[in-house]
């Protein structure tokens, strides 16, 4: 077994979108080269919801099988756990779920494996960091001030950890008018390279293509950011 590149989509902010890109990206990277997704959100695992997964993965030699969906190889708890239950788990053994998800799946040869993290700066992070060590983080972010801020916490984080980061996804920058292509800002405009000290990579709207994510296809929207980080992480 054999992965090249792990890349970790972080943010300490929730609700900003982390999930997402992440399975744009995959959808994206999986065109031209063979991708997995690791649902790191133990709490609120999402990546079974967007790529409408309903089967839990199967078990032999004691490894999971992820599941394939659209060349994708995808492990999440929401996949593990009954749909009906919660993890109400202490920080312990959300360290250990981690690690049993990192250590126990059948990743088989991997270009990229994508980590979907929680929100936060804690235990999660810390695990992923000591277990996994991945080569990128790539961080995502609205212009909403209080994202931004927390934005900030996680950088100075990952800088703590000494993992690379290789930019910022303005996510939810603004909504395009239904009626013409004008673009709607909701918030005033926050020049998010000068706050948080890394480069932005491209910005995405808010539009009902991308907030109905779509398994099959990737959006047009996403390819020139798609591009840029490409650019970075071959």
């Amino acid at each position: 077994m054999a992965i090249k590149r792990i890349i970790a989509i972080g943010s300490a902010k929730g609700g900003v979108g982390k999930s997402s890109i992440t399975a744009s990206i995959a959808l994206s990277l999986s065109k031209h080269t063979s991708v997995g997704i690791l649902d790191a959100d133990i709490y609120g695992p999402n990546q079974h919801i967007l790529f409408n997964i309903n089967k839990k993965p199967k078990i032999s030699k004691k490894l999971f099988n992820p599941i394939n969906k659209n060349k994708i190889k995808i492990i999440s708890m929401g996949n593990i756990l009954n749909n009906d239950k919660a993890a109400i788990w202490r920080g312990p053994m959300l360290s250990g779920a981690i690690k049993k998800l990192i250590n126990s799946t059948n990743w088989g040869d991997l270009d990229y494996l994508l980590i979907d993290m929680p929100p936060g700066t804690g235990d999660a992070y810390l695990t992923v960091a000591a277990e996994i060590k991945p080569d990128h983080v790539l961080l995502v972010t609205s212009q909403s001030n209080l994202a931004v801020q927390d934005t900030i916490k996680s950088k100075a984080m990952f800088d703590r950890l000494k993992i690379p980061m290789i930019g910022i996804i303005d996510n939810m920058s603004y909504s395009i008018s239904p009626s013409s292509d004008k673009k709607i800002h909701e918030f005033t405009a926050i020049n998010l390279e000068d706050e948080i000290g890394l480069k932005v990579l491209g910005s995405v709207p808010r539009t009902r293509e991308i907030g109905n994510f779509n398994p099959e296809k990737s959006s047009i929207l996403f390819e020139p950011i798609y591009n840029e980080i490409l650019k970075i992480i071959q």
